[in-house]
C-alpha cells in the first residue's frame, strides 16, 4: 500500500501537462497507480500548488489513538484557507459530503471555507443545500469546472470567482466553466 508520503513525492514530480494527463486518466477510471479516489486529491492540491499556493497535502486528526477526521487537504492563497474534501465516485454527489465538510469547519476558526470537488456532478438538492452553509461557506466544484480550471490555470482565480458569487448572491454553486459573473 502506498503511503500518504509517497504520493506526495509522487505528485510533486507532476507539472501541468502531467496534471492534464492524469485528469483524463482519473475520468475513465485508469488510475492503477493511484488508491481510489486518491489521484484527484493529490491532483486538486499539486494544481493549486502548481498556481503558487501553498497547500497541506492529505491528513488526519486523532486524538487519543482514534481517527477525528481524515481531511483530503488543505490550501491557502489570496487570503484564502480552505479545507478540501474530494469526490471520485460515479454518481452525482448527494448532500453527506457537504454535511461532513459543514461538521469539519464547525471545529475551525470562522474564516476557513470549504471547497468539494467532483468528478460528476452536485444533485439540485446539494445545491440548494450548500447555499443554507453561509456561516461555514462551502464552495462547490465540479468535474467540467476542474478541468477548465486545470487547463486555463485557473484555480486560484476561480475559488476568487466563486467566493465572490457566493458573498454577493448568496450561492455556493458558480460555474466558472460558464462565463464571467453576473
Amino acid at each position: 500500500m502506498t503511503t500518504a508520503a509517497e504520493y506526495q513525492q509522487r505528485i510533486a514530480t507532476y507539472d501541468h501537462a502531467q496534471l492534464l494527463v492524469l485528469r483524463t486518466q482519473i475520468e475513465v477510471s485508469d488510475t492503477p497507480e493511484w488508491e481510489p479516489g486518491k489521484a484527484l486529491e493529490y491532483l486538486i492540491l499539486r494544481a493549486f500548488e502548481l498556481e503558487g499556493a501553498s497547500v497541506t497535502y492529505p491528513f488526519i486528526i486523532q486524538m487519543g489513538g482514534t481517527v477525528l477526521e481524515q481531511i483530503d487537504g488543505a490550501v491557502y492563497c489570496d487570503g484564502f484557507a480552505c479545507l478540501v474534501e474530494c469526490k471520485d465516485q460515479t454518481d452525482n454527489i448527494a448532500i453527506d459530503p457537504v454535511a461532513k465538510l459543514r461538521n469539519q469547519l464547525l471545529r475551525r476558526p470562522a474564516g476557513v471555507i470549504g471547497l468539494i470537488f467532483t468528478t460528476t456532478q452536485f444533485t439540485q438538492a446539494t445545491q440548494i443545500l450548500a447555499q443554507y452553509n453561509a456561516n461555514q461557506a462551502i464552495l462547490l466544484w465540479e468535474g467540467s469546472e476542474i478541468d477548465h480550471a486545470l487547463q486555463q490555470q485557473s484555480f486560484r482565480p476561480g475559488l476568487i470567482q466563486k467566493y465572490r458569487y457566493c458573498v454577493e448572491r448568496a450561492a455556493a454553486n458558480y460555474r466558472i466553466d460558464l462565463g464571467d459573473l453576473p
